[in-house]
């Protein structure tokens, strides 16, 4: 199982709501902040980008609040991968604030080469370091869905 660790960072005050909490919406800020290192662990970040063109773009983002944050606080942001194939990565991140999980977050990401305007393949040693990096098992979380139970 492979979880890692490569962000952190302070709850900012202009991300507090009227009530003293994290903002619904910087939730997901602080989790497309440590998309970022995460790209760049395997290759595919911000260099990569200006010296090839490959993107990684978001498809669709699951945001799940499970507890309240209040300031001051440290977000630590761990990150897995569950899948991906040629094209996409179906990855995740967990927010724990003092070592209790706070939110969840799951995204499929998107190859995209912008020097040609379509999607393209990731390089193959970046598709095969995702393959050896993803779960064996997947937590509990991943891939659900959101509605209300259909009266029959």
């Amino acid at each position: 199982m492979t979880i890692l660790s490569l962000h952190s960072e302070p709850v900012q005050d202009s991300w507090l709501d009227a009530y003293g909490h994290l903002n619904e919406a910087y939730y997901l800020v602080a989790f497309s902040n440590a998309t970022w290192p995460l790209q760049a662990h395997f290759g595919i970040g911000t260099e990569y980008f200006d010296e090839t063109g490959g993107a990684v773009y978001t498809l669709e983002t699951h945001l799940r609040y499970l507890d309240e944050v209040r300031a001051p606080a440290q977000l630590d942001i761990k990150s897995m991968i569950f899948g991906s194939d040629a094209k996409r990565i179906h990855f995740g991140h967990i927010m724990e604030v003092d070592g209790r999980e706070r939110a969840t977050v799951e995204f499929m990401m998107l190859h995209y080469d912008t020097r040609a305007g379509r999607p393209g393949p990731m390089p193959d040693d970046v598709q095969q370091a995702l393959k050896k990096a993803q779960l064996s098992e997947l937590p509990d979380w991943v891939s659900r869905s959101i509605g209300l139970d259909k009266k029959k």
